[in-house]
């Protein structure tokens, strides 16, 4: 069968580079599969993924050759780029450009000059396959981020694409809304044989939709198959994005067995049937004098608007990780804000005790100078080289500060932007999404340099949708619902039992051992070594 998408010893070397982004990549795509694109942050994923969609492609220096439908993609005429390879970007307010929800499922259509029968036909179509009908009519800017996600996506299965391209789509959505947004991709393969090419560091959920999973390291594929195969390849390899796999078969590739290799939370439930050895109970994590206070606090963004935040109580200790976790919209980093003193509260009392640091969402607005080392620089603290080798050495970004910020990856922009706010030297770290972006080892990397703060005293608040980070890595975790703290406590008394607001570990192995959140207690019980 032709592929849909081939490339064929394609290189790309972006202006100014050293070394090239993408290396002597060979791949062939076929019709209706469903391809997990994976690897570290800076491997060339988005970068490969841009390549394929001629409008989106960036500048720089090519070689090699690639074809779309048999036929090579240069020669692909600008209306057909448009219509039949479609692209939903992470952050969907980059890519909605009207002000109404069913302007912006028509906009593709108008632009591609289509009549109004064909526009109102394929916009209702599209309302009722991803369930918009209810908010047909309602302003973009009233939107959950979970709704815009999913009109952007809608926006572009209007215009048909026979090929689907999403990098990090689920990047900004709580848990819920990330399990939903997959669940309409897979539809979409499903039933109207889309060929889909996602990048995503949600492996735990996407991985189990794949037909081809592709992961890619230095700007090169190493290795290509079905999850199983990649997940097999990659224990042997002993390669670090094994970290980055599905619980089930990180379990199972540290407990010597002879069995297939479970992918899902169900295989991994059936392959579970060892003797377990029991968890120890979770210490009690010492309390002294809070380094952030919040009683009965009260918010709203406009004197006639809604309440969001509504008596929320919270405590934030000195040596301490609070994770607040909830959906998108429950007043997460509105609770940030305020706690940064970027907001003030109409209502209820709050105490932060010493020097605030905030690292936001969106880290492009740390950044003010054209290259990164300049941006350190100007940062409190950056005229030290000495703190400018320390922090660029904790961060790993000795290779990138000649480099633009822009022009870095989606995790290479977060460890910078982290950079920034840790030359401040915080009592208190407020971190919003701060995962957003990072490969599994950096992760880990991440979680020790928290660790080191809190060890000095620091108070690290961390508003989050990564389950899994907060599982391993939280003193305590916070959910909010409806602007108030609804459930609080240590994360293997909060995580145990939850039906979506727990980890993996805990969906495969609840059954059994009520009280695993990690893999690695998996692993521990099993008698194995991770």
């Amino acid at each position: 069968m032709e592929a849909i998408a081939e490339l064929r010893e394609f290189c790309f070397t972006y202006p100014g580079a050293t070394a090239p982004a993408l290396r002597e990549i060979c791949l062939k795509i076929a019709p209706g599969e469903f391809a997990v694109l994976c690897g570290p942050s800076g491997c060339g994923k988005t970068t490969l993924l841009r390549q394929l969609k001629p409008a989106l492609a960036p500048h720089g220096t090519v070689s090699g050759e690639i074809f779309f439908a048999g036929a090579p993609l240069r020669a692909l005429s600008p209306r057909d780029g448009a219509q039949k390879i479609g692209f939903v970007l992470q952050n969907p307010e980059n890519q909605v450009v009207t002000d109404k929800v069913w302007h912006e499922l028509a906009f593709g259509l108008e632009s591609l000059g289509y009549d109004n029968r064909a526009i109102r036909l394929r916009t209702a179509e599209m309302a009722s396959f991803f369930g918009i009908e209810p908010w047909f009519r309602r302003d973009v800017g009233t939107l959950s981020g979970g709704q815009k996600q999913l009109l952007a996506l809608a926006s572009v299965m209007a215009t048909q694409p026979d090929l689907l391209l999403l990098d990090e789509p689920t990047g900004q959505l709580d848990p819920i809304a990330a399990g939903e947004f997959l669940a309409a991709l897979a539809r979409l393969n499903r039933e109207l044989g889309v060929t889909i090419i996602l990048t995503e560091h949600r492996l735990e959920e996407a991985l189990p939709l794949a037909s081809q999973a592709i992961v890619m390291d230095e700007g090169r594929v190493l290795c290509t198959g079905t999850p199983a195969e990649i997940g097999r390849g990659l224990r042997e390899l002993r390669h670090g994005m094994f970290a980055a796999m599905p619980v089930p078969m990180r379990v199972w590739a540290a407990v010597p067995n002879t069995e297939p290799c479970p992918v899902t939370v169900r295989e991994g439930r059936e392959w579970l049937r060892a003797p377990l050895r029991r968890i120890a109970a979770e210490e009690p994590a010492p309390v002294g004098e809070p380094a952030v206070v919040f009683d009965d606090i009260w918010f709203q963004y406009e004197k006639e608007g809604p309440a969001i935040l509504k008596g929320l109580s919270l405590r934030a200790y000195p040596g301490e990780i609070t994770a607040i976790l909830g959906g998108n919209g429950a007043g997460k980093t509105t609770a940030l804000m305020v706690m940064a003193g970027l907001r003030k509260a109409y209502r209820g009392k709050t105490k932060a005790a010493g020097r605030r640091a905030a690292l936001p969402q969106n880290p492009h607005t740390l950044f003010a100078a054209n290259t990164l080392r300049a941006d350190l620089a100007a940062a409190p603290n950056g005229e030290s080289p000495q703190k400018m080798r320390d922090i660029t050495a904790l961060c790993h970004l000795e290779g990138l500060l000649e480099r633009h910020p822009y022009d870095l990856s989606g995790g290479e922009q977060q460890r910078a932007a982290l950079a920034k706010v840790l030359l401040t030297e915080p009592d208190i770290l407020l971190l919003d999404e701060p995962t957003k972006g990072l490969d599994a080892k950096f992760k880990l990397e991440f979680a020790a340099i928290l660790k080191k703060l809190i060890g000095k005293g620091v108070a690290v608040v961390m508003v989050s949708h990564d389950i899994e980070f907060c599982a391993g890595n939280a003193s305590r975790c916070i959910l909010l619902f409806d602007g108030a703290a609804v459930a609080e406590g240590p994360p293997r008394a909060f995580f145990s039992g939850n039906s979506f607001y727990t980890t993996a570990a805990n969906r495969m192995a609840r059954h059994v051992l009520p009280q695993a959140i990690t893999a690695e207690d998996i692993i521990f019980a099993l008698g194995g070594e991770a």
